[in-house]
């Protein structure tokens, strides 16, 4: 059995449950698409009104994507690039979920599950970076920028393996969440974001 075959296949379907949209539906009888800013994560789920639902929506966007690693660490422990390529998958599923027309989240909560997969000591410098912008500034949106655009530098440090899809994916996953944000610099840039507590969400 080509392990593979096997993980980059179910880490994406992993990576495409969207839990937010899941868990709204079926304790708040609600579309998210329909609330805030539309997206499914954590973030704007928060905003709707469903905190707890929010920080499970995180939690379990998280897990998915660290599990779809862990599986491939499972089916092949010395083969690095495999886990980093299922780490890429579970990205896509959660931004291109299969089940929601290939329309989802932004990946900042995936992408932390996948980069505590792969290097433990990056993450936890990538997330306090996060925390301290926030509690700065209030932008979850900008803090999410800013880490992601910062753990290459924390991944290439703490990881010295330069494999290709090592490589990839520490670029390839803060280039897409970046991209994902792409209306919140517009309004960042205008001065027109959202901060976290106000209680509303723009598209």
């Amino acid at each position: 059995m080509n392990p593979w075959l096997v993980s980059i296949p179910l880490a994406y379907l992993l990576g495409s449950i969207p839990f937010g949209y899941l868990l709204v539906r079926i304790f708040r009888k609600e579309d998210i698409r329909s609330s805030g800013s539309g997206n499914i994560g954590a973030t704007n789920v928060a905003r709707s009104g469903a905190k707890g639902l929010g920080i499970a929506t995180l939690l379990l966007d998280l897990g998915k994507a660290y599990l779809g690693v862990w599986i491939a660490r499972h089916l092949a422990p010395a083969d690095y690039d495999l886990q980093a390529a299922a780490g890429v998958a579970a990205i896509l599923g959660h931004v291109y979920p299969v089940w929601l027309k290939f329309k989802g989240g932004k990946g900042v909560a995936s992408a932390l599950g996948v980069f505590i997969a792969l290097t433990p000591w990056a993450s936890l410098c990538v997330f306090m970076l996060f925390l301290v912008i926030v509690l700065l500034t209030r932008y979850v949106s900008l803090a999410s920028i800013i880490a992601a655009a910062a753990f290459p530098l924390f991944g290439f440090y703490f990881q010295p393996q330069r494999s290709p899809w090592v490589i990839f994916g520490f670029l390839f996953i803060p280039l897409l969440i970046i991209a994902k944000h792409h209306q919140n610099i517009q309004r960042l840039l205008k001065g027109t974001e959202s901060r976290f507590g106000s209680g509303k969400a723009t598209k």
